[in-house]
């Protein structure tokens, strides 16, 4: 019996644990642009509440070399991009439907102040997920970002909730 609810509460923690957890970004290409060892990255990234979506977002990522000759050690452009589709059937969990959207994905590009996010939002109107890649700073915002749509008209979605009236 002791062994039951132990086996239980394990499984509880790990699956609490699998839930909390930041989704993680796995790198599928990095392209070198320079001598100095700056990369362009290409990281797939999941999305944890819609299954069978995939977001391919791409950063700039300087080189230690580089923020040494130009003495600007904290500094790292915000230039992205992003492209999501589908990748197998579509499930979607208990996703936040406000104009807001979501966050689904943070890395840091910077040792402290700056951040790279993918951020959802249902168009319900168009029926549509969008995926919005963006910077965060800690004092300027940027103005650059890219979006990426995955249209649901026509596919056969299952909603965990029912669908959004």
């Amino acid at each position: 019996m002791f062994r039951r609810i132990r086996t239980l509460t394990l499984a509880a923690l790990a699956l609490t644990a699998a839930a909390i957890a930041p989704t993680r970004a796995e790198t599928v290409g990095e392209v070198g642009v320079d001598w100095l060892g700056n990369d362009i990255k290409i990281d797939a990234v999941r999305d944890p509440k819609v299954s069978g979506v995939t977001c391919h977002v791409t950063y700039f990522d300087r080189s230690v070399i580089d923020r040494l000759k130009n003495g600007n050690w904290f500094e790292d452009p915000s230039n992205n991009s992003i492209a999501c589709r589908q990748t197998g059937p579509i499930a979607i969990g208990d996703i936040e439907l406000s104009n807001e959207g979501e966050e689904v994905f943070r890395s840091g590009l910077s040792l402290i102040w700056k951040h790279l996010l993918v951020t959802r939002i249902y168009d319900k109107a168009n029926d549509t997920l969008i995926y919005l890649a963006h910077s965060r700073q800690v004092t300027d915002g940027s103005a650059k970002m890219s979006i990426s749509t995955v249209p649901l008209f026509g596919q056969s979605v299952t909603w965990e909730n029912g669908r959004p009236d």
